[in-house]
């Protein structure tokens, strides 16, 4: 029998098109390895993504338990912890799928070149990304800075693509290495337990077969029209699973092709659905060559901006108590579920880079800290997006005005009153601006601003102007 395998497994926890998995099958006997490092140099996981974690390896570990394959867990630094099992199970190959933030890459680099100096066999593999970052380059050779001419030239690339669908056929060690108790890792909230609002999740494989499926059979029917409308049930809400790699991209793309080859779907609606990971693979360009933006600004000229210290207005815009009801009901929704619908995602960030002032970086903590599918890549570039020093940003004159977009997206209040329940018994034409009602519309719907609802924190025209004269200097 040859020596085992190490498959180590990161954000690539699934079975079918996992390249590492499916090779290392191959060659003889795996042992399928989850290292939890929290060593220094490495984000640590955010809640959040620490309860879904927890989930989606208890669901890896009876997957792989099925198939006569124990998940072995271990917790320390990768490669002290690599090099131990190699040496307990006697392992002559290590397998794994890339990362392609910048400490994993430098941390996997160093970690490549100590075990091949030892005789080990590596062998990495693209189990992420449609496109790794350096295949899609610019006529001059570097990355794309732009996201349409990028996905103009990723496209093709992406087309070409084609996930292995079938599980491998696993061979255990059949030794018993040791392994931690999930339990002892405490991924799970304690003293108090927050996660209440996250019971409608279903992390792990199956689950995101089934959130894929339910919602190529209805939501991308509206896909196009109704993605930006938070009160409907219009997007895929595939982003944790895609995060902790419990789907591929290349699934995601296979089935939303084949449903429009199939005409279950519309090519416009599918269209504008793959676009979405045309974005995502563009956000891992960019992190991967412009490891910088992690700390600063993409543009230089933000090195300097006047970014202003606000913790009171921060501490009402974490809890949803900023006295705008559409920013208020999309961070309460946060903290609820450990989701946030992306409109509402671009308008909480609007208010606190624009009307607040407030630094980028203390927005997208939060959100490091919150969301289920927090992933660098598509937080930094979100985040630098909307303060406009990312490479494709908005124009530093686009402010979000909070009463606007509510009355665009959610025009019948539905989301805010589900959110915002202390608002619900306002009329639609005020539910977006309760301080404008009259005192006999707030008395009748039982609205004291002030008491039970907060008086809005910041006057949004003012605040607008003075962001406009900050931005301005920059220009």
């Amino acid at each position: 029998m040859p020596p085992p395998a190490v498959v180590w497994l990161r954000n690539d926890l699934r079975l079918a098109d996992n390249p590492a998995l499916s090779a290392a099958a191959l060659a003889g006997p795996v042992i399928p390895l989850f290292i939890l490092d929290e060593a220094a140099g490495t984000r640590p996981l955010g809640g959040a993504a620490r309860w879904w974690l927890d989930k989606s390896l208890r669901a890896l570990s009876a997957d792989l338990a099925d198939r006569g394959t124990p998940l072995v867990l271990r917790r320390g630094p990768a490669e002290q912890v690599l090099q131990e099992v190699i040496a307990e199970a006697g392992a002559g190959s290590v397998y794994w799928n890339r990362l392609y933030d910048p400490s994993a890459v430098c941390r996997d680099g160093k970690i490549k070149a100590v075990l091949r100096d030892a005789g080990v066999i590596t062998r990495s593999f693209n189990g992420a990304l449609l496109n790794e970052p350096w295949t899609v380059k610019t006529g001059a050779g570097g990355p794309y800075r732009v996201f349409t001419p990028y996905w103009r030239a990723a496209r093709p690339f992406a087309d070409e693509s084609a996930p292995d669908t079938t599980p491998p056929r696993l061979q255990g060690f059949g030794v018993s290495l040791a392994s931690d108790r999930l339990d002892d890792w405490s991924l799970h909230p304690h003293t108090p337990d927050w996660s209440a609002g996250f019971k409608d999740w279903r992390p792990g494989e199956a689950g995101a077969q089934a959130r894929l499926t339910s919602f190529l059979s209805s939501s991308v029917d509206n896909y196009v029209d109704l993605r930006d409308r938070p009160a409907v049930s219009g997007t895929s809400r595939l982003s944790p699973y895609l995060h902790f790699g419990e789907i591929s991209p290349r699934q995601v793309w296979a089935a939303g092709k084949c449903a429009v080859a199939e005409r279950r779907a519309s090519l416009r609606q599918v269209d504008g659905f793959l676009r979405e990971l045309g974005w995502r693979e563009f956000n891992h360009q960019l992190g991967f060559h412009f490891p910088r933006m992690e700390q600063e600004g993409f543009n230089p000229r933000f090195l300097n901006f006047p970014w202003r210290e606000d913790p009171v207005g921060v501490e009402a815009w974490r809890r949803g108590r900023t006295g705008f009801p559409i920013v208020d009901a999309g961070m309460r929704e946060l903290w609820a579920t450990g989701w946030m619908h992306n409109r509402l995602r671009m308008i909480a960030a609007s208010f606190l880079i624009k009307d607040l002032l407030v630094d980028w970086r203390v927005g997208e903590a939060w959100f490091w800290d919150t969301l289920v599918d927090a992933d660098l890549a598509n937080n930094l570039a979100g985040w630098q997006w909307v303060a406009g020093s990312g490479a494709d940003a908005a124009p530093y004159f686009r402010v979000f005005n909070p009463v606007l977009q509510g009355e665009k997206f959610d025009p019948d209040g539905t989301y805010v009153r589900r959110w915002v329940p202390e608002l619900a018994r306002l009329p639609n034409a005020c539910i977006h601006q309760p301080w404008r009602a009259d005192t006999d519309i707030l008395a009748a719907a039982d609205v004291r601003l002030g008491v039970t609802y907060p008086a809005p924190i910041v006057d949004h025209a003012v605040a607008r102007d003075r962001a406009l004269a900050a931005y301005e200097r920059l220009a």
